[in-house]
């Protein structure tokens, strides 16, 4: 399959979102957030420059939410001000990762759960939280091993969780008050050739509730149908970290990557980059 890159020079680009024609994603060692357009190219929105910006997505009244992944914190972004929307860290010890915002502003997110970085700690697991658009912090689910990318299907019955630490993707039914319910194992990835195995990281799901799951290990993106059967697999030649589906038409796949993956043996050579696949089913409608 055909690639087409649109960004470079970039540390490790994380969590992409189509919205409104423009891209957004976190640069999370860069420290910034981005937008990026067909006609008007790359440029940075949004600084963190105590934190490294995770998850992205937005209140009903066009807001940025961004998780602040090594504070524990949920900030809001005005489009001039940086505000905090929620403190995370009496709900877990070790930095939080990606989100999925429902469309009454509820925010779903995820979190390390263990010490990946120093190693002090084995793995463990960790609770989904919900997060009220009044920054109202709860638990949506238990024992998730690493819950990392996150999303909805088009109408935000079914959340699918990457957990990488278990190497499956978990399905919850979301109930009409934003409850999780129904946990179910939806699918594994297959293991790429020459790959130990094959956690998922970032994930997306386009209109016939088909996943794209990224695979950083094997740097591979999979498509997998409604049954969680495996439909395409995409070699790419980095990390493949995270992708989302958007463009003119929402045929677009956009992958993030990266040469290296593992923040405390990190080069700071600017490895990370976007680039952009071209498939048959478009986007569900509705961000991650």
């Amino acid at each position: 399959m055909e690639l087409t890159t649109i960004c470079t020079g970039l540390h490790l680009p994380e969590c992409p979102r189509w919205r409104e024609g423009a891209l957004w994603f976190s640069d999370m060692w860069g420290q910034r957030v981005h937008r990026w357009t067909p006609d008007g190219g790359d440029g940075v929105v949004l600084e963190l420059p105590d934190d490294d910006p995770g998850g992205l997505g937005w209140l009903p009244d066009g807001d940025l939410l961004v998780v602040g992944m090594e504070q524990a914190r949920l900030w809001r972004w005005d489009g001039a001000e940086l505000h905090l929307h929620a403190d995370l860290r009496p709900f877990g010890a070790w930095p939080f990762n990606d989100m999925a915002v429902a469309a009454d502003g509820t925010a779903y997110v995820t979190q390390f759960g263990f010490d990946s970085w120093g190693g002090t700690t084995g793995t463990l697991p960790s609770p989904v939280l919900a997060v009220a658009p009044d920054g109202t912090v709860s638990v949506a689910a238990e024992e998730l091993m690493c819950p990392n990318g996150i999303a909805f299907d088009a109408d935000e019955r079914l959340l699918f969780v990457a957990e990488p630490a278990a190497m499956r993707i978990t399905r919850f039914a979301v109930a009409p008050d934003g409850s999780l319910a129904d946990r179910t194992e939806f699918a594994t990835l297959p293991v790429a050739e020459g790959s130990p195995y094959a956690p998922p990281d970032g994930l997306c799901v386009d209109a016939e509730g088909g996943v794209w799951a990224c695979d950083p290990i094997g740097g591979q993106v999979v498509r997998l149908d409604p049954s969680g059967t495996v439909t395409e697999v995409i070699d790419h030649d980095q990390h493949a970290l995270a992708c989302t589906l958007g463009g003119d038409d929402g045929r677009t796949l956009f992958v993030t990557s990266a040469a290296e993956h593992h923040k405390p043996t990190r080069s700071g050579v600017a490895t990370g980059r976007v680039d952009a696949y071209r498939v048959d089913v478009p986007g569900s409608g509705r961000l991650p």
